[in-house]
């Protein structure tokens, strides 16, 4: 048996390797970020650039639905259970594999507040003065990035070797 992945099968390890890696990376920042502020307090990384501020996100992305963190974490575990149904049944590429390990890596760093804090803890805080985007962290990254995977890769052909590919052409 081959140690290659075959367009055939899933890539577990790439999958779950990469959503451990979110997940650790994930609760080590949040829990570092705990440690240095209190809730609603920043810090300033690159000036007014970028800012590190303790936001507790009670809802769901970019703040959303406020005070709903037990009813995003019951649908939290419904997500994570799709997103490893889907890869073992639709998980036939690289690609494929990165984004929902990144998407399930991000899904359950986020639970994991829910369950625990009854927020999110978001952190990352971008902007000019007070034109700012909503404060993130390495989950929502992480979920952002495998989106837009996903949708580059609604758009790219299937990459399949050409015809006659590797032979040598006198051309």
């Amino acid at each position: 048996m081959s140690s290659v992945a075959t367009p055939g099968r899933p890539r577990w390890a790439l999958f779950l390797g990469l959503a451990a890696a979110v997940v650790v990376i994930d609760q080590l920042t949040k829990a570092w970020l705990v440690g240095q502020l209190d809730p609603g307090e920043s810090m300033q990384v690159i000036g007014d650039l970028v800012r590190l501020t303790f936001v507790q996100n009670s809802g769901a992305l970019f703040g959303l639905f406020k005070d709903s963190a037990l009813i995003f974490g019951i649908v939290s575990l419904g997500v994570v259970a799709a997103i490893i149904w889907y890869h073992g049944s639709a998980g036939r590429s690289a690609l494929l594999s990165v984004a929902l390990g990144l998407l399930l890596g991000g899904a359950i760093g986020n639970l994991l507040d829910r369950l625990r804090f009854g927020y999110v803890v978001d952190f990352v805080d971008v902007g000019i003065g007070t034109l700012r985007f909503y404060t993130f962290n390495a989950a929502d990254a992480a979920i952002s990035t495998a989106l837009l995977l996903l949708i580059l890769s609604a758009f790219l052909p299937a990459i399949r070797p050409a015809a006659g590919a590797g032979a040598v052409s006198d051309g």
